[in-house]
């Protein structure tokens, strides 16, 4: 039996397979939050949470407000596609919690 790859599963796949991409989505999934909450959350470097950002913003999955005050307040969110992933993080999570034991 000749089993292709679907293209879309596998541009879904290098999507969420770069490194900490799921545990933004996964913390974004509490709401909006600036970049100090997110990098603090997760652990996650300033400049590789930046370049994930831009990343997740391009495929249209995380919006960046800018709140015009003084100092400048920027806020990240997921859009719809980026809520979307909400089940399937959750059957991971579930999966995990069952199967994977604690360090």
């Amino acid at each position: 039996m000749d089993q292709t790859i679907c293209p879309k599963f596998e541009k879904a796949l290098s999507i969420m397979n770069k490194r900490w991409t799921s545990l933004i989505i996964f913390q974004l999934l509490e709401g909006s939050q600036r970049f100090c909450e997110i990098e603090s959350a997760i652990g996650v470097s300033g400049r590789v949470l930046s370049e994930r950002l831009k990343d997740l913003e391009k495929e249209g999955m995380v919006k960046r407000t800018v709140h015009d005050e003084t100092p400048v307040r920027i806020e990240y969110s997921l859009t719809d596609k980026g809520h979307s992933l909400k089940p399937a993080l959750n059957q991971i999570q579930s999966w995990a919690d069952q199967w994977i034991e604690a360090e």
